[in-house]
């Protein structure tokens, strides 16, 4: 006779027959980590670094449990109930077979709206654990004192085996989500990104059958002309979310979120987290002093940092050296490099050049030649200067979208003003940006609905939902800024063919337009509201960033390379109205988008 499975009912607080480790403080999960998991060390700083075998998110391993008559009804990869239980029963018997099991009992949010959700790590993933206790609010922080006196009742659960590989799926790992029950079951995967995200696409749903929406956003509050309010940044990861959340504008600023937060009717917003969860690639403390700051502190996580052979973090480090690879042989074989190829580049046997292209992009297998640009970093909200009452936040008033754009074409503004939220509603659903390093290999420019690839269900229902609720805020402010660059990349502005969107220029575009000191002119071919350059009021703007960057046509011009320019806003408005009108959004919101010319 066939073995049932026991999914975990929410209501049985220990399903699993084993020895629990219950809410460690975060000492003995720093124990725990550099004991059980796999390439993970204390750095000199006395916080915990760990190479990741998984450098990213794998949202084509992700599942939802659901019939195949009802895969409409989903954003993404579905699994049928029949094969979810299989998985399901063998995460449960190798947890039971393994006989311990670290147990975090958390929140997401705080004040009116918070919700209790329950993590389960295996050993091996005692660093996830740590980070993941973090980023939650503990009981002491969210419940009432007669709430704290009785039993936790978690809402959510989500259970991860990253030493258990989903042998015969794709990949080896499947995130299956369980919405009826609201569990998910991370396996395979060491990534914690996925533990992040599998109870964030949970809260997803959740908050939308309660009416509100989770934005991918990371929220501040601005003092502006004395008056104080909330700005949420929409954006996909490595965007620039954190570092937007970040900088200085206004009279005073104060970071309140750098990932995710809940819209509710009328206009207030709750948050999520209780830390940061910062991308290292490229930090400096000169231009990102507050997450430079967090991420050497003791109580900070690391992922995938890069520490040379005197202990010192090298945020910036790409091609590894023979010498490189030689020292950190052993973390490499680890995490999944084969020992072949690391052997050969070693011997000499194999130059850089040959399995590493001019974009510094390796041959399938030769990973490891290049370090990883997807380094992250967790530390607590503690340890972040000018943090505001969570319990006290301003009402959103002002609404933003990140798109890093890159490539000879790329010409979106350096920020943008919406007329109306049903233009913003549909430069919202399109989620334009560059794919960066946190997809791994797979880049290129792409389109997510609001930003937000842990909706569970169909993408256009996050319209819906923000018309209604905008409705309810009739002061929204709504604008999009580019934080990658103008006319190419990197190379490019080397060879002073292309410009970086600086985080100075994108404080000064976000405070001049807070302090509403732009004046703006509509965009001939779409639309929306761009500074008008040549507008004697906008000088002092200009001195702070160049016009190129401010409306990308007069770099274009500049250069001769108009044709390039008319090609990409021919480009551009057609495959955004035809992104828009796949995904069923609504007749006025596809007509934001102007009509292509002939």
């Amino acid at each position: 006779m066939k073995k049932m499975v026991r999914a975990p009912p929410t209501k049985e607080l220990h399903p699993f027959d084993v020895k629990y480790i219950t809410n460690p403080s975060q000492d003995e999960l720093r124990a725990l980590a550099i004991k059980h998991s796999l390439a993970c060390a204390e750095t000199r700083y006395g916080g915990v670094n760990k190479i990741t075998r998984d450098k990213a998110r794998h949202a084509q391993y992700t599942y939802i449990i659901a019939e195949e008559e009802d895969r409409n009804l989903y954003s993404g990869p579905i699994i049928s109930p029949e094969k979810a239980a299989e998985y399901i029963q063998r995460v449960w018997d190798f947890i039971e077979l393994k006989g311990r099991l670290i147990e975090i009992q958390g929140y997401y949010g705080l004040g009116k709206h918070y919700f209790p959700i329950q993590w389960f790590y295996s050993l091996q993933g005692a660093n996830v654990a740590g980070m993941q206790q973090v980023l939650s609010f503990s009981r002491e922080e969210a419940e009432t004192p007669e709430e704290l006196a009785g039993p936790y009742k978690p809402v959510m659960r989500l259970v991860m085996v990253p030493d258990l590989p989903a042998t015969g799926m794709p990949g080896n790992m499947a995130m299956i989500v369980d919405l009826e029950n609201m569990t998910t079951y991370v396996i395979g995967s060491d990534y914690f990104g996925e533990t992040k995200k599998g109870a964030l696409r949970m809260l997803n749903e959740y908050v939308y059958k309660m009416g509100g929406l989770v934005l991918h956003a990371g929220a501040k509050a601005v003092t502006v002309k004395g008056k104080r309010l909330t700005m949420t940044i929409l954006g996909l990861s490595g965007t620039g979310k954190t570092t937007t959340t970040f900088s200085k504008q206004g009279e005073l600023t104060q970071p309140i979120q750098d990932d995710m937060v809940c819209v509710w009717p009328g206009g207030y917003i709750t948050i999520t987290e209780n830390g940061a969860f910062a991308k290292t690639y490229g930090l400096t403390k000169e231009a990102e002093p507050i997450i430079w700051n967090g991420t050497l502190r003791p109580s900070a996580w690391l992922e995938n940092g890069y520490v040379d052979g005197n202990g010192d973090f090298d945020f910036s480090k790409q091609p590894l050296s023979v010498e490189d690879v030689k020292r950190l042989r052993d973390e490499l074989v680890m995490t999944g490099a084969p020992m072949d190829n690391v052997d050969a580049y070693i011997r000499g046997e194999v130059k850089l050049e040959e399995k590493v292209d001019e974009n510094m992009i390796p041959d399938d297998g030769w990973d490891f030649l290049v370090w990883t640009q997807n380094g992250r970093s967790i530390f607590p909200l503690s340890e972040i200067p000018g943090v505001p009452d969570l319990n006290t936040i301003p009402p959103m008033e002002s609404m933003g979208m990140l798109d890093r754009d890159e490539g000879p074409d790329a010409a979106f503004p350096g920020i943008v003003k919406f007329k109306s939220q049903e233009q913003a509603a549909a430069y919202f659903m399109l989620g334009e940006t560059t794919k960066t390093s946190a997809a791994g290999k797979d880049r290129g420019r792409i389109r997510s609905p609001f930003t937000q690839p842990f909706f569970p269900r169909k993408a256009g229902l996050q319209a819906i939902r923000f018309a209604e609720l905008a409705k309810d805020i009739p002061q929204l402010v709504t604008w999009m800024m580019n934080t990658g660059w103008v006319g190419g990349d990197a190379k490019d502005v080397e060879t002073g063919t292309a410009l970086k969107v600086k985080i100075r220029h994108s404080s000064a575009m976000l405070e001049a337009m807070l302090m509403e000191n732009i004046v703006w002119k509509e965009d001939p071919d779409f639309g929306y509201l761009i500074a008008d350059i040549d507008h004697p009021d906008n000088a002092p703007l200009l001195e702070k960033v160049p016009k190129e960057i401010l409306n990308p046509i007069t770099l274009f011009e500049e250069q001769g390379r108009m044709d390039v320019y008319r090609g990409w806003v021919k480009m551009m408005l057609t495959q955004r109205k035809a992104f828009l009108k796949d995904l069923g959004v609504d007749e006025k919101i596809c007509d934001q988008i102007p009509v292509c010319p002939e």
